[in-house]
């Protein structure tokens, strides 16, 4: 695997993008030389930050996680924003969110320190099944929302048609359930934009076989082995 990968797995950085930043610096070696961007171990390397060695977690963990609203998907903020990291267990080196949510949204985010089965649930071939309920401000017509159960074209190509289900709707707002295997930055946002649809919140409800259910916000639960057998599926 690539070194920056190894470095964020094994908790030595917070992320590839931090651990980019130790390699350039110098202060990672590799079986006594040095590393450069680029370089692939394994686990059999030595490898050390600073002379202290770095090496992978012996057992994986695996977390489901409901994200309050205001916390960055990230492991680290240099302008010291709230971040998930500060709702995950400190005795867990290595782990890394599965997805990304935006700031503004809440609701289901899967961390892990395996990074295989991270890297199939983001990967689009993997086709899992982002679940999400939204909440949009009236009025809501009907042409509007045909529009995005259509895929709108954005600014960076068209959205694959989502499916929409649960419509309900109150005086002042409308809900629904939305669901997308795409995972291209804010694109709920920018489809609801596109279509004239004013969205007031958004929640991840549901990733492939996981299920937020009644966690509450903040908290985190392991995954069930039956969670991560259909995952791996």
């Amino acid at each position: 695997m690539r070194l920056q990968a190894f470095l964020a797995r094994a908790g030595a950085a917070p992320s590839r993008r931090k651990a980019e930043t130790l390699i350039l610096a110098g202060r990672i070696t590799v079986n006594g030389r040095t590393a450069t961007l680029g370089t692939n171990v394994t686990p059999q390397d030595r490898i050390l930050l600073d002379g202290r060695p770095a090496t992978l977690p012996r057992s994986l963990v695996y977390l489901a996680l409901n994200k309050p609203a205001g916390y960055l998907t990230s492991l680290g903020d240099d302008r010291g924003r709230k971040t998930v990291a500060d709702l995950m267990p400190d005795d867990v080196p290595g782990l890394v969110p599965a997805g990304r949510l935006d700031a503004d949204t809440t609701g289901l985010l899967i961390l892990t320190n395996d990074g295989p089965l991270a890297h199939r649930i983001t990967h689009p071939s993997s086709e899992i099944e982002k679940e999400y309920t939204l909440t949009l401000q009236n009025p809501a017509p009907d042409p509007a929302l045909e529009a995005l159960a259509a895929g709108p074209t954005l600014d960076d190509g068209p959205m694959r048609p989502p499916k929409l289900t649960n419509l309900q709707r109150t005086p002042k707002t409308t809900t629904l359930n939305l669901t997308i295997h795409e995972g291209r930055n804010r694109i709920i946002r920018r489809a609801c934009a596109a279509v004239g649809l004013r969205l007031l919140s958004l929640r991840r409800v549901r990733v492939g076989p996981v299920i937020l259910g009644d966690l509450p916000e903040g908290d985190h639960r392991p995954l069930s082995q039956e969670e991560l057998e259909a995952l791996r599926r």
